[in-house]
């Protein structure tokens, strides 16, 4: 294991005991005296509380320091009306959290990609994060340029037949408006035996959002698991989102212990600060 994150990890161990830890705001990659801010930002994926409404998932939130979510419609149906949608990001601004994405929305027809860019907009948000069908790709492109919402496409890894990869989605847009993107799951993208460090390089003028996590084998067969405990090597991944300059969302989408994911999240959040931080 890499030394650093061996390093790191250790140092979070104690913070993690009893599953809840509040980070402080200074703990932000870049924040201390004397090292530039970095442009990319830390997030929550709405799915890692699918098993939660949104008054406990803002609470973890809360004890994380976190304050940006790609929002879910088990949070915000589709169907809300405009008071609704205003009392939603009400709620947000409370808890500090800004809502920055919608998604991911699957779509099998049009009307169906129609109805995910009027929620987008009705939401307020510019990125829409989706899994369309291959050949609906150009309606997405011409949603794409009537809304002006960017649109990231979704990989799933070896079980998903139409984007298992960060690769298998760029060579499908690369001649699409360049606001047709990737949301970028790196664990998924590891799973399809991908090198996930080196596709963040290779694709990051259109990375749009990135699902942060770490799984434990690049197989079908991999798992889920702490940021800090997988095979993927988070220190060389942070080095490229520096040299790329991402400047979207790192949103921690954590599937392990989905019923009882607070001190998976809280571990997840801190070693990736912690590795932000000693990088």
């Amino acid at each position: 294991m890499n030394t650093r994150r061996s390093f790191v990890k250790k140092s979070l161990a104690g913070l993690v005991a009893g599953g809840v830890i509040s980070l402080r705001k200074d703990a932000y990659a870049g924040s201390e005296a004397g090292k530039k801010e970095d442009t990319f930002k830390l997030g929550i994926a709405g799915y890692s509380f699918v098993h939660f409404k949104l008054d406990p998932s803002l609470e973890m939130m809360k004890k994380t320091d976190v304050h940006y979510l790609c929002i879910k419609d088990f949070h915000l149906p589709y169907a809300s009306t405009a008071e609704e949608i205003a009392a939603f990001h009400a709620k947000l601004k409370e808890s500090d959290v800004t809502g920055y994405a919608v998604g991911p929305i699957y779509t099998k027809t049009t009307q169906e990609i129609d109805n995910a860019f009027d929620y987008a907009k009705r939401v307020g948000v510019n990125l829409l994060v989706g899994i369309p069908n291959k050949e609906d790709l150009k309606y997405v492109e011409k949603k794409v340029i009537e809304y002006d919402i960017r649109y990231a496409i979704h990989n799933h890894g070896p079980e998903d037949k139409l984007y298992p990869s960060a690769e298998s989605i760029y060579n499908l847009i690369k001649d699409l408006d360049s606001r047709v993107g990737i949301c970028f799951d790196m664990g998924h993208n590891k799973r399809d035996n991908k090198d996930s460090v080196a596709d963040l390089g290779k694709y990051a003028k259109r990375i749009f959002d990135i699902h942060l996590k770490n799984v434990t084998a690049a197989t079908k067969e991999g798992k889920t698991c702490e940021l800090g405990r997988g095979i993927i090597d988070i220190p060389a991944f942070v080095k490229m989102l520096r040299k790329v300059k991402y400047s979207g969302s790192c949103s921690l989408e954590y599937e392990k212990d989905m019923k009882e994911p607070l001190a998976g999240i809280a571990e997840s959040v801190g070693y990736f600060r912690g590795v932000c931080a000693a990088t």
